[in-house]
C-alpha cells in the first residue's frame, strides 16, 4: 500500500496535470479507452507515481517531457521495479501526445481486444 506522502503527492499532481498529461486522460477516460479504467497519478509501492495505470490491463502510461532522461539509473531501476510487479510500461513524449494518432496505435496493439 502506498504511503500517506506519496498519496498526497499523487493527489497534488492529479490537480495540476501538465497539457500533454490532460490531452491523455481526455483520450483514456473515453471509448474506446474508457473499458480499461485507466487512473491517473497512481501510486505504486512506496516510491513512484505512474502517470496513468489500468490495473486490468497491467499497463502503466508515461507521458515524458522534453528534459527526461530515460536513461537515468533512477529511471531504469524505476522501470524494471513496476515490470516486477507485473506490469508493462509504454513512455511517449510530449510530442507524440500531441499526435495522438501513433500513441493510438500503439496502445490499441498493447491492449488488445477489451
Amino acid at each position: 500500500m502506498p504511503d500517506r506522502p506519496l498519496q498526497l503527492r499523487a493527489q497534488a499532481m492529479r490537480a495540476a496535470p501538465t497539457p500533454a498529461e490532460r490531452a491523455a486522460w481526455r483520450i483514456l477516460k473515453a471509448p474506446p479507452f474508457d473499458i480499461w479504467h485507466f487512473r491517473r497519478q497512481v501510486p505504486f509501492g512506496t516510491r513512484y507515481i505512474a502517470d496513468f495505470a489500468s490495473h486490468r490491463a497491467r499497463l502503466i502510461i508515461e507521458i515524458d517531457g522534453n528534459t527526461h532522461d530515460l536513461e537515468a539509473p533512477e529511471e531504469i531501476a524505476r522501470t524494471k521495479w513496476l515490470e516486477a510487479q507485473g506490469y508493462r510500461v509504454l513512455r511517449f513524449t510530449n510530442a507524440e501526445v500531441g499526435e495522438w494518432r501513433v500513441v493510438e496505435r500503439t496502445l490499441v496493439a498493447a491492449l488488445g481486444p477489451g
